[in-house]
């Protein structure tokens, strides 16, 4: 068996949340790539992680990661313009013994370690994995302000990452896309085009993508919640 590698794309500008670099906006007091990495650092089946991140924040980054115990090799290198770029640039970097690699986006610190555990175990029989939310409302394609179709809603899912992928499939469907220009707004769209088998499975509706001040916010509600939670007592024996 060859080794788990897991790349945590922390490149993205902060645009439409008002700042610099989107993952190191701070959650409580933390940058919002570590959150991520937390649960990366807790998945027992990866052996290592590649952060990319902004020029300027390599080391910065490095501190901040080596500030929880965690086993595995860790490198931090500077991402590119685009998502897609990012992930080329961390896959310059990928250990020949590695066969498996995630790509998690830092801008989802809610996915839990169940999460990345169950998009490896997905990956049995398929090239890729991703998780996947039904979608709450009704889908349709609208140009011009026209409406042009309604898509059944039962087929529809809001896809997360983590996404997990066959080292090899995920290289060469990205070496195809570099060479036709093809951008992608997740892996899986490239392992798509290129004919390769991608799985769905479960997600976790907690999981979602911090894009702007409304969703900031929301992430800030959701840990104030979890550290007032009440710490359930331990079982007697």
């Amino acid at each position: 068996m060859g080794a788990t590698l897991a790349l945590l794309l922390a490149a993205g500008s902060g645009n439409r949340l008002g700042r610099q670099a989107k993952g190191f906006v701070e959650l409580a007091g933390t940058p919002m790539f570590l959150h991520s990495y937390r649960s990366i650092a807790a998945c027992s089946q990866i052996d290592g992680v590649i952060i990319l991140v902004p020029d300027g924040y390599a080391d910065s980054a490095k501190d901040w990661a080596r500030s929880i115990a965690a086993g595995g090799r860790l490198e931090v290198r500077v991402g590119g313009e685009t998502r897609v770029a990012s992930v080329r640039r961390g896959l310059e970097a990928l250990w020949r013994e590695a066969d498996t690699v995630l790509c998690h986006d830092a801008a989802r610190p809610f996915a839990s370690p169940d999460l990345f555990h169950r998009v490896l175990a997905g990956l049995a029989g398929f090239d890729g994995v991703v998780p996947v939310v039904p979608s709450p409302d009704t889908v349709k394609r609208v140009r011009g302000g026209r409406v042009i179709e309604t898509f059944p809603r039962e087929e529809l899912g809001l896809v997360q990452t983590p996404q997990a992928f066959g080292a090899e499939a995920l290289v060469e469907a990205h070496r195809r896309a570099s060479h036709t220009g093809m951008d992608a707004t997740d892996d899986a769209m490239l392992l798509e085009v290129a004919g390769y088998r991608v799985a769905a499975v479960e997600g976790e509706p907690a999981n979602f993508k911090i894009t702007t001040q409304e969703d900031l916010r929301r992430a800030e509600l959701v840990l104030a919640d979890l550290q007032n939670a009440p710490v359930s007592p331990e079982p007697t024996r």
